[in-house]
């Protein structure tokens, strides 16, 4: 939780993964380097609050929230 939450850019990720997303368009919609986002992906992945739904796929592998990553969400919500 506060890993996420120490950090505007990676709360800002995780919030834009209402559905799956590519890293592109993560960093299309919140205006980061796609090399930040993926960074950022990859710790997610580590740490269980995202998942790669197409792990296989060199370009273009999409993300979304696993249960963990959907009650952080839901912290943040309440909290704002």
């Amino acid at each position: 939780m506060s890993f996420v939450k120490s950090s505007k850019r990676r709360k800002a990720i995780l919030l834009t993964l209402d559905t799956p997303s590519t890293p592109s368009e993560i960093a299309d919609k919140i205006g980061v380097s796609v090399s930040h986002v993926s960074r950022t992906l990859a710790e997610f992945v580590e740490k269980g609050i995202i998942e790669c739904l197409t792990p296989d796929a060199k370009i273009g592998r999409l993300y979304e929230r696993t249960k963990t990553g959907n009650e952080i969400v839901k912290y943040l919500e309440k909290t704002k």
